[in-house]
């Protein structure tokens, strides 16, 4: 079984996550045999080792990790990789992948544009 983690920063403010956890209600209903969950570096719960965990006992046997930065900075260069290692050696059996930051997806970006371009 295939899921997705979206992975993002975290916050304290509670608010911060929703933009994520849209995306991740538009994949479960737009793909609703696909798994999906949040996972957050620091700040909220869970964080991704939680979150590969619990789609591990459901029975996943690989996870695309798609990281919810606009830039790719420390934490998708060195954080996020290091992550990854430590869940590969705990999860022998699991396929990680990781995917570019979601601000490289060109497509992100034109969309973006396009966004700044609308009238108000």
């Amino acid at each position: 079984m295939h899921a997705i983690v979206l992975f993002g920063h975290g916050s304290r403010d509670p608010l911060w996550r929703l933009p994520i956890e849209a995306v991740a209600a538009r994949i479960a209903a737009t793909a609703p045999h696909i798994p999906v969950r949040c996972a957050y570096l620091e700040l909220c719960t869970p964080d991704l080792a939680a979150a590969v965990a619990e789609l591990a006992r459901a029975g996943a046997t690989s996870i695309q990790v798609l990281p919810m930065f606009l830039g790719v900075g420390r934490h998708a260069r060195e954080d996020l990789p290091e992550l990854v290692r430590d869940l590969r050696e705990r999860h022998p059996d699991l396929r990680l992948d990781v995917m570019p930051a979601v601000g490289e997806n060109p497509r992100l970006v034109a969309l973006m544009a396009e966004i700044a371009l609308q009238p108000l």
